[in-house]
């Protein structure tokens, strides 16, 4: 049994739904869950709020915090999972923004920092990642599976 397929099986035998906000990962987590048959029973949306412009229009990260902190934050992963529980009344939300590459990176922010925020009812965790810079794809699919591996701890120690 793969992971997403794992993830899936423990979402419906705990009853729980799951909604996704993803940046750098541009659906691929949203992908891994709903390729699994039966996902819709635990799915409920997922929103790929790839530029600063879907971050505050959609799930309403203040533009303060962006300029304050970047895109790429504890705080503004931190909102895009709270604001995304209040948009999907999800009891299980996944955010995730990060720098994929092969641009855009800097000394404080290089490519392959990822921060991935779980939040279950109203436990909140952010994971801050940093991925060796083995090209986009590697960056985006160990963001998936460490998402994956991430929220099913979370969920087998609620």
């Amino acid at each position: 049994m793969s992971l997403n397929q794992k993830i899936v099986s423990l979402l419906k035998r705990k009853k729980l739904k799951v909604a996704v906000a993803e940046s750098c990962t541009g659906g691929m987590l949203s992908s891994a869950i709903t390729s699994v048959s039966g996902s819709s029973k635990v799915f409920t949306m997922g929103l790929v709020t790839y530029s600063n412009q879907a971050k505050t229009h959609i799930l309403k990260v203040p533009q303060k915090i962006i300029n304050k902190y970047g895109a790429v934050s504890v705080q503004c992963c931190l909102v895009m999972v709270n604001k995304l529980s209040k948009i999907s009344k999800s009891k299980v939300c996944i955010s995730i923004t990060g720098i994929a590459g092969p641009r855009g990176g800097s000394k404080q922010k290089p490519v392959g920092l990822v921060y991935i925020g779980i939040r279950i009812e109203k436990k909140v965790v952010i994971n801050k990642c940093n991925f060796k810079n083995k090209g986009r794809a590697y960056i985006q699919k160990q963001t998936v599976k460490k998402s994956l591996n991430l929220l099913s701890k979370l969920i087998n120690s609620n």
